[in-house]
């Protein structure tokens, strides 16, 4: 039994469609950001960053936080989604590595200025949204000749598909990346995705919380975590 601390986002979405798509059993723990879940001392303990996603896993008693490390487990704990082989494996890898470090930070820097950020304020969306299409197309490279980003469909598919889900919303066209649109759509029909896409979707922020209104979810700082 695995306990899934998630909101819907993006990132919560990554381990969820891992968890469907393995039809493993878990519980979720809807977490309310808006209203501070994320800093209680109870969920610290299992995410020291104070971000969902998070699990415990009762079969081990281990508790695993950030999305890439979360899927890595799971992978590993069941032998599926992972390739074998070891050359393949450190390629998965790498492209974790590049989905956490660049794709998903540059998509939620371009959504809390499409979303979220006071209005009148052009220069960071055009940033972050130069950023985010240029990860589109260092995924569109990779996609030439291939269906999945490393031998068959995996864990760097599942890292990586939703914050392309997105991109319409992002104010992003997919136009230009033939390859991650038809990669998109291949991962969007999956039943296992789409349920996991589903999960408590009616929760979703759309706007409503924002950084005018909620100084728990924006503009943190060390004192949300420090107590001052």
């Amino acid at each position: 039994m695995i306990d899934f601390y998630y909101a819907p986002t993006p990132n919560g979405w990554k381990v969820a469609i891992l968890l469907e798509e393995l039809g493993l059993e878990y519980t979720t723990h809807l977490m309310q950001l808006g209203a501070g879940d994320q800093f209680k001392p109870e969920f610290l303990a299992i995410g020291p960053n104070a971000k969902m996603p998070a699990i415990v896993d009762r079969d081990t008693r281990t508790s695993v936080f950030e999305s890439g490390a979360i899927l890595w487990y799971l992978a590993e704990k069941t032998g599926r989604f992972l390739p074998d082989d070891p050359a393949q494996k450190l390629e998965v890898m790498q492209w974790m590595f590049w989905q956490v470090g660049n794709q998903g930070p540059m998509g939620g820097q371009l959504s809390h200025f499409v979303n979220y950020a006071p209005e009148g304020q052009s220069y960071g969306a055009d940033r972050y949204r130069g950023e985010y299409e240029r990860n589109l197309a260092v995924l569109e490279r990779r996609l030439d000749g291939r269906d999945w980003i490393v031998g068959d469909y995996g864990i760097a598919d599942m890292l990586a598909f939703p914050w392309v889900f997105i991109a319409k919303p992002l104010t992003s066209s997919l136009d230009d990346f033939p390859n991650v649109a038809a990669w998109r759509k291949r991962i969007k029909e999956r039943s296992a995705v789409m349920r996991a896409i589903d999960l408590h979707k009616a929760k979703q922020n759309r706007g409503e919380q924002n950084a005018q209104n909620n100084k728990v979810l924006y503009n943190q700082s060390a004192a949300h975590l420090l107590d001052r």
